[in-house]
C-alpha cells in the first residue's frame, strides 16, 4: 500500500481482508491499483474476464496480450480501464504434464504489472474483474516460459494509470512505453524451482510463506 498508493485504507485491515495470500489462483480475488480520476485507490478485484460467446467454455480468461490490446476484445479496456497489479513475483512451470516443477520468478522488490479491468457478471453477480497483460519472455523469464507479465517501472506506471481515455495516438505512444519498461524489468527477474505443494491450487497453504521460497 505505501508504495502503490497514497490512501487506501490501514495495511492491517488489508492482511485481515486478504489473509496475506502467497499464491493466487484464476478466479480468486487479487489487489490491483487503478486512478479514475481521484488518484489511486488499492482494492481486492476478480482474476477473471467474461468470455465472449463465440468462445468455448473451459479455463478463465486471466492474460492479455500485449500485442492485442490495441484493437479488436481489448480496446475498450486498453483505452479507459487500465489498471496495475502488484506482486511479489509469479509462478511458472516446467516439464510434462502430471509431474510439473514450479518456478518462482521475482524481482529485487515488489513487481507492478500491467493490468486491464472492468465490471462484469459473473454467474449472474455483478463484480469487478480484471486480467495480467503479458509479452514474449526475455531474459530469465524466457528459461522457464515463452511468455511473461508485462511489468512496468515507476514512471511507466505513471502513464499506464493516467485515468483519460486513450486516442489512437494515445495507445500507440503507451504501449511503446510499456514495452521499453517490461523489457527493463525483465533483465532484473531471476527464478529458481520451490515446492511443489504449490502445483494444486486446492490444497495449499496459500498463506504459508514457504511456498515461495527455494526448494
Amino acid at each position: 500500500m505505501r508504495e502503490f498508493v497514497a490512501e487506501g485504507g490501514e495495511p492491517e485491515d488489508w492482511w485481515k481482508s486478504w489473509n496475506g495470500s502467497y499464491s493466487i489462483a484464476p478466479t480468486d480475488d487479487a489487489p490491483i491499483v487503478r486512478d479514475r480520476g481521484e488518484g489511486r485507490i488499492l482494492e481486492l478485484v476478480r482474476w477473471d474476464w467474461q468470455k465472449p460467446a463465440n468462445r468455448p467454455k473451459g479455463a478463465p480468461i486471466i492474460n492479455a496480450r500485449i500485442e492485442k490490446l490495441a484493437t479488436g476484445f481489448w480496446a475498450p479496456a486498453f483505452t479507459a480501464a487500465r489498471c496495475v497489479v502488484p506482486m511479489r513475483g509469479y509462478f511458472e512451470w516446467t516439464g510434462e504434464k502430471g509431474d510439473k516443477t514450479p518456478h518462482f520468478l521475482h524481482g529485487d522488490g515488489l513487481l507492478a504489472a500491467a493490468g486491464l479491468t472492468w465490471s462484469m457478471d459473473v454467474h449472474g453477480e455483478h463484480v469487478r474483474c480484471f486480467v495480467v497483460v503479458t509479452r514474449e519472455a526475455r531474459d530469465a523469464s524466457g528459461e522457464v516460459h515463452d511468455r511473461m507479465p508485462a511489468f512496468l517501472d515507476p514512471d511507466a506506471m505513471e502513464a499506464w494509470l493516467e485515468p483519460e481515455k486513450l486516442d489512437r495516438g494515445g495507445r500507440e505512444e503507451l504501449l511503446t512505453i510499456l514495452d521499453g519498461s517490461s523489457k527493463e524489468v525483465a533483465a532484473t527477474i531471476r527464478q529458481y524451482v520451490v515446492d511443489r505443494k504449490v502445483n494444486n491450487s486446492r490444497t495449499v497453504d496459500t498463506g504459508d510463506p514457504a511456498i515461495i521460497q527455494p526448494a
